[in-house]
């Protein structure tokens, strides 16, 4: 079921919108394959269809939504190919951002990360996939904002959003029962000041999951 969370009463109807159905995409909220309506986004959000359009204009933009021949709108179904280079951009943007934000590492972030990684277990627990990827991003975030590079972590986020609907498939597959290894990994990395670990924590966190869809 999608849901609406709340956003900037201030916002304009179009950005209330593109906000709310970016955020719903990039977590999980729709699984791949799912249409899109300009009349059922109005309906949703009571908005008009001038906003409605707008946001799924921008949203086709950024790849998070495809738009077919027919003009129909959808969330996308990624190929083997679109998968690995999506998973291929991951790794090289979030090893940089990694690298950029262990010298601003303080004990402080560290914690954080901790407190981050114990409401992974806890969806874990519920085996709830949309607070599962919500969380997971969560972590990565925490940490790259520390790299204070914008565009670079930009970036990052627009392939998080085109992987959203992927990733949900991806969460049945695993049936994970514990916090990432990854995660762990990273966390030791950075109380360590260890950069060539760091490096491999975050590639091997960011690829391990989607080579399960490529199998």
């Amino acid at each position: 079921m999608v849901t609406m969370r709340a956003v900037d009463p201030t916002l304009s109807a179009h950005d209330r919108v593109y906000r709310s159905l970016r955020g719903q995409i990039m977590h999980g909220e729709m699984a791949p394959g799912v249409a899109l309506t300009l009349r059922g986004i109005g309906k949703q959000f009571d908005v008009s269809m001038t906003p409605a359009r707008e946001a799924v204009r921008r949203l086709v933009a950024e790849g998070a939504l495809t738009l077919s021949s027919s003009g129909r709108v959808s969330t996308p179904e990624l190929s083997n190919e679109r998968i690995e280079e999506l998973g291929a951009l991951r790794a090289l943007l979030e090893v940089e951002l990694a690298s950029r934000a262990l010298p601003r590492a303080h004990i402080a972030l560290i914690d954080r990360l901790q407190v981050i990684n114990g409401s992974i277990a806890d969806v874990i627990a519920r085996h709830d996939a949309v607070g599962y990827i919500r969380t997971n991003l969560e972590f990565h975030r925490t940490l790259y904002l520390r790299a204070q590079a914008p565009a670079m972590l930009a970036m990052c986020e627009t392939v998080w959003l085109q992987l959203g609907p992927t990733m949900r498939k991806l969460y049945g597959r695993l049936r994970r029962t514990e916090v990432p290894s990854g995660h762990r990994m990273i966390v030791a990395a950075l109380r360590a000041g260890d950069e060539p670990g760091l490096r491999l924590a975050v590639r091997t966190d960011v690829t391990q999951g989607l080579r399960l869809l490529l199998a």
